[in-house]
Protein backbone atom coordinates (compact mmCIF):
# COMPACT_ATOMS: atom_id res chain seq x y z
CA UNK A 1 0.00 0.00 0.00
CA UNK A 2 0.94 3.63 -0.22
CA UNK A 3 1.48 5.46 2.29
CA UNK A 4 -1.38 7.59 1.80
CA UNK A 5 -3.34 4.32 2.44
CA UNK A 6 -1.12 3.61 5.86
CA UNK A 7 -2.36 7.09 6.84
CA UNK A 8 -6.17 6.59 6.37
CA UNK A 9 -5.92 3.15 7.79
CA UNK A 10 -4.20 4.79 11.06
CA UNK A 11 -6.50 7.55 10.79
CA UNK A 12 -9.66 5.39 10.49
CA UNK A 13 -8.29 3.17 14.04
CA UNK A 14 -7.65 6.65 15.70
CA UNK A 15 -11.66 6.65 15.61
CA UNK A 16 -11.19 9.87 13.42
CA UNK A 17 -14.80 11.04 11.81
CA UNK A 18 -14.93 10.24 8.09
CA UNK A 19 -14.79 13.67 6.79
CA UNK A 20 -11.36 13.75 8.28
CA UNK A 21 -10.63 10.26 6.34
CA UNK A 22 -9.37 11.73 2.95
CA UNK A 23 -6.77 12.31 0.93
CA UNK A 24 -6.18 15.90 2.86
CA UNK A 25 -6.20 14.59 6.18
CA UNK A 26 -3.53 11.77 5.33
CA UNK A 27 -1.09 14.16 3.78
CA UNK A 28 -1.33 16.52 6.33
CA UNK A 29 -0.51 13.56 9.15
CA UNK A 30 1.99 12.27 7.25
CA UNK A 31 3.60 15.84 7.08
CA UNK A 32 3.49 16.01 10.86
CA UNK A 33 5.37 13.11 11.10
CA UNK A 34 7.95 14.06 8.10
CA UNK A 35 7.18 10.53 6.49
CA UNK A 36 8.19 10.08 2.94
CA UNK A 37 6.73 7.53 0.36
CA UNK A 38 9.73 5.52 1.30
CA UNK A 39 10.16 6.42 5.33
CA UNK A 40 9.44 3.70 7.46
CA UNK A 41 6.55 4.23 10.04
CA UNK A 42 8.79 3.47 12.78
CA UNK A 43 11.00 6.87 11.83
CA UNK A 44 7.67 8.80 12.14
CA UNK A 45 8.85 12.35 13.94
CA UNK A 46 7.33 15.02 15.22
CA UNK A 47 8.51 18.67 14.02
CA UNK A 48 6.70 22.13 14.50
CA UNK A 49 4.86 22.84 11.76
CA UNK A 50 2.87 26.06 10.51
CA UNK A 51 -0.13 25.20 8.10
CA UNK A 52 1.97 26.28 5.04
CA UNK A 53 4.74 24.38 6.23
CA UNK A 54 2.33 21.19 5.95
CA UNK A 55 1.65 22.41 2.51
CA UNK A 56 4.67 22.97 1.04
CA UNK A 57 5.59 19.48 2.75
CA UNK A 58 2.96 18.18 0.31
CA UNK A 59 3.92 19.47 -2.72
CA UNK A 60 7.14 18.84 -2.25
CA UNK A 61 6.83 15.07 -1.14
CA UNK A 62 3.83 14.04 -2.48
CA UNK A 63 3.36 16.33 -5.28
CA UNK A 64 -0.06 17.48 -4.01
CA UNK A 65 -0.32 21.26 -4.80
CA UNK A 66 -3.37 23.11 -2.69
CA UNK A 67 -4.34 26.52 -3.60
CA UNK A 68 -3.21 29.27 -0.98
CA UNK A 69 -6.89 29.86 -0.03
CA UNK A 70 -7.13 26.16 0.66
CA UNK A 71 -5.21 26.94 3.97
CA UNK A 72 -8.03 27.77 6.16
CA UNK A 73 -9.81 24.71 4.94
CA UNK A 74 -6.66 22.30 5.84
CA UNK A 75 -6.85 24.02 9.72
CA UNK A 76 -10.49 24.49 9.93
CA UNK A 77 -11.29 21.15 8.22
CA UNK A 78 -8.23 19.34 9.30
CA UNK A 79 -5.63 20.44 11.78
CA UNK A 80 -8.51 21.28 13.78
CA UNK A 81 -10.20 17.65 13.94
CA UNK A 82 -6.56 16.54 15.00
CA UNK A 83 -6.31 18.77 17.91
CA UNK A 84 -9.21 17.80 19.42
CA UNK A 85 -8.53 13.98 19.10
CA UNK A 86 -5.36 14.67 20.68
CA UNK A 87 -3.39 13.77 17.63
CA UNK A 88 -1.35 16.90 17.59
CA UNK A 89 -0.67 20.11 20.17
CA UNK A 90 -1.06 23.67 18.99
CA UNK A 91 2.07 26.02 19.80
CA UNK A 92 3.39 23.71 22.62
CA UNK A 93 7.19 25.47 22.12
CA UNK A 94 5.43 28.68 22.65
CA UNK A 95 2.12 28.29 24.57
CA UNK A 96 1.16 32.11 24.69
CA UNK A 97 1.74 32.76 21.00
CA UNK A 98 -1.56 34.58 19.71
CA UNK A 99 -4.33 32.45 18.32
CA UNK A 100 -4.39 34.28 15.20
CA UNK A 101 -1.27 34.43 14.91
CA UNK A 102 0.93 33.42 11.18
CA UNK A 103 3.54 31.64 13.22
CA UNK A 104 1.43 29.34 14.76
CA UNK A 105 2.66 25.88 14.80
CA UNK A 106 1.76 22.01 14.77
CA UNK A 107 3.33 18.99 16.49
CA UNK A 108 2.45 15.41 17.13
CA UNK A 109 1.70 14.59 20.22
CA UNK A 110 4.12 11.76 22.08
CA UNK A 111 1.35 9.48 22.42
CA UNK A 112 0.10 9.88 18.96
CA UNK A 113 3.71 9.38 17.50
CA UNK A 114 4.03 6.11 19.93
CA UNK A 115 1.01 4.99 17.08
CA UNK A 116 2.48 5.75 14.17
CA UNK A 117 5.93 4.41 15.37
CA UNK A 118 3.88 0.94 15.49
CA UNK A 119 2.39 0.66 12.57
CA UNK A 120 2.78 -2.33 10.61
CA UNK A 121 4.22 -3.85 13.61
CA UNK A 122 1.96 -6.31 15.70
CA UNK A 123 1.32 -3.96 18.84
CA UNK A 124 -0.17 -1.55 16.66
CA UNK A 125 -3.74 -2.34 17.37
CA UNK A 126 -2.34 -2.74 21.69
CA UNK A 127 -0.86 1.19 20.76
CA UNK A 128 -4.56 2.29 19.41
CA UNK A 129 -6.58 0.70 22.47
CA UNK A 130 -4.39 2.44 24.57
CA UNK A 131 -4.64 5.71 23.19
CA UNK A 132 -8.63 5.56 22.33
CA UNK A 133 -8.80 4.37 26.05
CA UNK A 134 -6.78 7.63 27.36
CA UNK A 135 -8.31 10.23 24.60
CA UNK A 136 -11.51 8.78 23.57
CA UNK A 137 -12.54 8.62 19.93
CA UNK A 138 -13.77 11.79 17.82
CA UNK A 139 -16.25 10.23 16.12
CA UNK A 140 -17.47 8.85 19.37
CA UNK A 141 -17.50 12.43 20.72
CA UNK A 142 -18.89 13.93 17.86
CA UNK A 143 -21.94 11.22 17.82
CA UNK A 144 -22.39 11.95 22.04
CA UNK A 145 -22.42 15.77 20.94
CA UNK A 146 -25.10 15.28 18.21
CA UNK A 147 -27.20 13.00 20.40
CA UNK A 148 -27.77 15.71 22.89
CA UNK A 149 -29.09 18.03 20.42
CA UNK A 150 -31.52 15.30 19.21
CA UNK A 151 -35.26 16.28 19.27
CA UNK A 152 -37.29 14.41 21.36
CA UNK A 153 -40.72 14.33 20.25
CA UNK A 154 -43.74 12.51 22.41
CA UNK A 155 -46.65 11.56 19.84
CA UNK A 156 -50.31 11.86 20.99
CA UNK A 157 -50.59 7.83 21.69
CA UNK A 158 -47.61 8.19 23.84
CA UNK A 159 -44.94 6.38 22.03
CA UNK A 160 -41.89 8.54 21.57
CA UNK A 161 -39.63 9.20 18.41
CA UNK A 162 -36.21 11.06 18.35
CA UNK A 163 -35.48 13.57 15.30
CA UNK A 164 -32.57 14.45 14.18
CA UNK A 165 -30.95 18.17 15.32
CA UNK A 166 -32.38 21.73 13.95
CA UNK A 167 -34.81 24.39 13.90
CA UNK A 168 -37.09 22.37 11.74
CA UNK A 169 -37.44 19.62 13.31
CA UNK A 170 -38.06 21.62 16.77
CA UNK A 171 -40.80 23.24 14.85
CA UNK A 172 -42.50 19.72 14.39
CA UNK A 173 -41.95 18.67 17.53
CA UNK A 174 -44.35 21.79 19.25
CA UNK A 175 -46.80 21.19 16.07
CA UNK A 176 -47.29 17.34 17.49
CA UNK A 177 -46.85 18.35 21.43
CA UNK A 178 -48.33 21.81 21.24
CA UNK A 179 -50.42 22.09 18.24
CA UNK A 180 -52.71 18.43 18.01
CA UNK A 181 -53.78 18.76 21.38
CA UNK A 182 -55.12 22.28 21.08
CA UNK A 183 -56.74 22.05 17.44
CA UNK A 184 -56.60 18.31 16.62
CA UNK A 185 -57.27 16.19 20.33
CA UNK A 186 -57.58 12.27 19.22
CA UNK A 187 -55.89 12.88 16.10
CA UNK A 188 -53.02 10.20 15.31
CA UNK A 189 -50.14 11.14 13.59
CA UNK A 190 -49.89 9.19 10.31
CA UNK A 191 -46.52 11.13 8.79
CA UNK A 192 -43.86 12.58 10.45
CA UNK A 193 -40.63 13.47 8.38
CA UNK A 194 -37.42 14.59 9.46
CA UNK A 195 -34.57 16.66 7.74
CA UNK A 196 -31.91 13.94 7.97
CA UNK A 197 -33.81 10.59 7.61
CA UNK A 198 -36.81 12.16 5.54
CA UNK A 199 -39.38 9.46 6.38
CA UNK A 200 -39.66 8.51 10.27
CA UNK A 201 -42.79 7.60 11.47
CA UNK A 202 -45.45 6.56 8.40
CA UNK A 203 -48.49 4.79 9.02
CA UNK A 204 -48.70 3.16 5.87
CA UNK A 205 -51.58 0.96 6.54
CA UNK A 206 -53.85 4.41 7.90
CA UNK A 207 -52.14 6.01 4.53
CA UNK A 208 -53.62 3.35 2.00
CA UNK A 209 -57.07 3.47 4.11
CA UNK A 210 -57.23 7.10 3.37
CA UNK A 211 -56.37 7.02 -0.63
CA UNK A 212 -52.64 7.78 -0.38
CA UNK A 213 -50.45 5.22 -2.13
CA UNK A 214 -47.05 4.77 -0.72
CA UNK A 215 -45.61 6.14 -3.57
CA UNK A 216 -46.65 9.10 -2.71
CA UNK A 217 -45.68 9.22 0.72
CA UNK A 218 -42.04 11.24 0.05
CA UNK A 219 -44.46 14.26 -1.33
CA UNK A 220 -46.37 14.68 1.60
CA UNK A 221 -45.91 17.49 4.23
CA UNK A 222 -43.66 17.83 7.18
CA UNK A 223 -46.64 16.71 9.37
CA UNK A 224 -49.85 14.69 8.45
CA UNK A 225 -52.69 14.28 11.46
CA UNK A 226 -55.85 11.90 11.09
CA UNK A 227 -58.82 12.83 12.75
CA UNK A 228 -60.75 10.01 12.75
CA UNK A 229 -64.05 10.63 14.95
CA UNK A 230 -64.40 13.67 12.38
CA UNK A 231 -62.93 12.32 9.21
CA UNK A 232 -60.42 15.22 8.89
CA UNK A 233 -56.95 15.59 7.99
CA UNK A 234 -54.38 18.22 9.07
CA UNK A 235 -52.36 18.90 6.54
CA UNK A 236 -49.09 20.96 7.90
CA UNK A 237 -46.02 22.36 6.62
CA UNK A 238 -43.49 23.55 9.15
CA UNK A 239 -41.48 26.53 7.91
CA UNK A 240 -38.19 27.54 8.96
CA UNK A 241 -36.56 28.25 5.93
CA UNK A 242 -38.80 27.49 3.03
CA UNK A 243 -41.90 25.53 1.97
CA UNK A 244 -45.40 27.16 3.07
CA UNK A 245 -48.70 25.97 2.03
CA UNK A 246 -48.48 28.26 -1.13
CA UNK A 247 -51.05 27.96 -3.69
CA UNK A 248 -48.62 25.57 -6.32
CA UNK A 249 -47.79 23.44 -3.43
CA UNK A 250 -51.63 23.21 -2.55
CA UNK A 251 -52.78 22.00 -6.11
CA UNK A 252 -50.19 19.58 -6.33
CA UNK A 253 -51.85 18.33 -2.59
CA UNK A 254 -54.88 18.33 -3.97
CA UNK A 255 -54.51 16.15 -7.52
CA UNK A 256 -52.67 13.76 -5.02
CA UNK A 257 -55.75 13.47 -2.37
CA UNK A 258 -58.19 13.60 -5.24
CA UNK A 259 -59.12 9.95 -3.95
CA UNK A 260 -59.28 10.79 -0.25
CA UNK A 261 -62.42 11.54 1.33
CA UNK A 262 -61.59 13.20 4.59
CA UNK A 263 -62.11 16.89 4.98
CA UNK A 264 -58.75 18.70 4.44
CA UNK A 265 -57.26 21.32 6.29
CA UNK A 266 -53.71 23.12 5.41
CA UNK A 267 -51.88 24.02 8.22
CA UNK A 268 -48.69 26.84 7.93
CA UNK A 269 -46.42 26.62 11.36
CA UNK A 270 -44.25 29.26 12.20
CA UNK A 271 -42.27 29.40 15.03
CA UNK A 272 -42.99 33.21 15.23
CA UNK A 273 -44.71 35.94 13.73
CA UNK A 274 -41.24 36.93 11.86
CA UNK A 275 -41.29 33.93 10.19
CA UNK A 276 -44.75 34.29 9.17
CA UNK A 277 -44.42 38.11 7.91
CA UNK A 278 -41.41 36.29 5.85
CA UNK A 279 -43.85 33.54 3.68
CA UNK A 280 -47.54 35.68 3.94
CA UNK A 281 -47.37 36.44 0.36
CA UNK A 282 -46.63 32.77 -0.65
CA UNK A 283 -49.47 31.47 1.59
CA UNK A 284 -52.76 30.10 -0.14
CA UNK A 285 -56.17 31.42 1.14
CA UNK A 286 -58.28 29.29 2.69
CA UNK A 287 -55.72 27.72 4.55
CA UNK A 288 -54.50 28.19 8.25
CA UNK A 289 -51.25 29.67 10.03
CA UNK A 290 -50.31 28.14 13.29
CA UNK A 291 -47.26 30.11 15.04
CA UNK A 292 -45.61 28.36 18.12
CA UNK A 293 -45.29 31.77 19.95
CA UNK A 294 -48.82 31.76 20.60
CA UNK A 295 -49.74 28.01 20.76
CA UNK A 296 -53.50 28.49 21.46
CA UNK A 297 -54.80 30.65 18.42
CA UNK A 298 -54.88 29.95 14.68
CA UNK A 299 -55.35 32.44 11.79
CA UNK A 300 -57.84 31.71 9.05
CA UNK A 301 -55.75 33.30 6.34
CA UNK A 302 -58.57 35.27 4.55
CA UNK A 303 -61.73 34.11 2.19
CA UNK A 304 -64.84 31.96 3.83
CA UNK A 305 -64.20 29.60 6.66
CA UNK A 306 -64.58 26.03 5.44
CA UNK A 307 -67.98 24.25 6.66
CA UNK A 308 -66.50 21.37 8.24
CA UNK A 309 -63.60 23.60 9.88
CA UNK A 310 -66.57 26.32 11.10
CA UNK A 311 -67.62 23.96 14.33
CA UNK A 312 -64.33 23.12 15.33
CA UNK A 313 -62.76 26.88 15.15
CA UNK A 314 -65.95 28.10 17.20
CA UNK A 315 -64.73 25.28 19.63
CA UNK A 316 -60.96 25.81 19.60
CA UNK A 317 -60.47 29.25 19.14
Amino acid sequence: MSKRDDALEVLKSLGLPTQQQNERSCLTLLALAALEETTPWAKAGRPLLRIWDIMGWMKDKYGKVYAANSRETIRRQTVHQFEQARLIDRNPDEPTRPTNSGETRYQLTEDAVAVLRAFERRNFSKKCEQFLERHGSLTKAYERARSLHKVRVTLPDGSKVVLSPGVHNELQRLTIEEFAPRFAPGAVVVYLGDTAKKRLCVMTDVLAELGIPEMNHDKLPDVVLFDRRRNWLFLIEAVTTHGPVSPKRHAELEAMLKNSSPGRIYVTAFMDFKGFNKYASQIVWESEIWIADFPDHMIHFNGEVLPFWDHAREKFL
